[in-house]
């Protein structure tokens, strides 16, 4: 036992270690400290929503509709007379759930698919490649359009959206990355020894790719909160009174004469997380790839 957490314990502060390593390097570049700090900011008020305001999200004051910003409701109120900070807050824990989660089942369809394609037979990754370009020509807004007349505006129908965008994507990158490492000599030295193909991509290969990817996901990010914000505000998306920062921009939009404070609330998380995570992906980019320092 003792053995045991004598293994355990370096490994653990040795991870620990290099998270902190990586969080000062991070922290050292002006960019990348301006995106980590807008990303920290963004989930923690995401995750402790309700302890950092006392309203309902959905609760309806009539007396209060159109109130301009006060100490009473610091970013006012809407034409239902509902606290915006409450409803923007809530609404990052909508967005950041359809973002993460959206991303992460894109993450491990797309790997699967890709490292069948770039490790498979030929006729198999033609096959592949031709549905991931098929899938990557139809533009968002009709595949939303699609989604949501089959099954109806819903946050299902957000998530099938961002999958259909996103795992193409990874897809390639994936398959690409493969293709390249499955002629190294590593790999074809444990091929020559034996080792399956399902163990050659789990142990050889897939460690390999991981990391770019990741990278991909947190520029990725910005682009599903979009998406989702697009929707909603559409009417694509979540359902009211559901808050998502999609429909507070609506909102805004339609009452833009007695309220222009709505159109802020809503506009202004999604450009601070977006600038957010872009700056803290591009970070990420050139601390681990500095060949890709300064490019587009």
């Amino acid at each position: 036992m003792s053995d045991q957490v004598s293994t355990e314990l370096p490994s653990r502060s040795f991870r620990l270690g290099m998270m902190w390593r990586t969080v000062r390097r991070i922290m050292r570049e002006p960019l990348g400290a301006i995106g980590l700090t807008l990303v920290t900011v963004v989930v923690l008020s995401a995750v402790f929503a309700s302890a950092l305001t006392s309203y309902a999200p959905s609760k309806i004051s009539p007396a209060e509709r159109f109130a301009p910003p006060s100490l009473l409701h610091l970013l006012g109120t809407d034409h239902l007379g509902r606290d915006l900070l409450t409803r923007v807050l809530y609404g990052g824990r909508v967005a950041l759930l359809i973002a993460l989660g959206a991303t992460a089942v894109s993450l491990v369809v797309g790997v699967v698919l890709g490292l069948i394609a770039g490790y498979g037979p030929r006729w198999l990754d033609n096959v592949l490649l031709l549905i991931f370009d098929a899938v990557k020509s139809f533009p968002t807004v009709m595949l939303a359009l699609t989604l949501v007349t089959l099954f109806g505006p819903s946050l299902y129908a957000v998530v099938l959206v961002v999958m259909l965008v996103n795992v193409p994507g990874y897809a390639r990158i994936i398959r690409t990355q493969t293709l390249v490492l499955k002629s190294a000599e590593h790999v074809m030295a444990a091929r020559s020894m034996g080792a399956s193909a399902g163990r050659i991509l789990r142990v050889h290969i897939l460690p390999n790719i991981i990391g770019p990817i990741l990278i991909l996901i947190s520029m990725d990010i910005p682009v599903v909160v979009a998406i989702e914000a697009g929707m909603s505000f559409l009417g694509l998306g979540v359902r009211p009174p559901t808050p998502s920062w999609g429909a507070i921009l609506n909102d805004g939009f339609a009452n833009i004469r007695d309220s222009y404070w709505i159109v802020i609330a809503g506009g202004l998380p999604i450009v601070l997380t977006t600038l957010g995570f872009t700056f803290f992906g591009e970070t990420l980019r050139d601390l681990f790839d500095p060949r890709l320092k300064g490019r587009s």
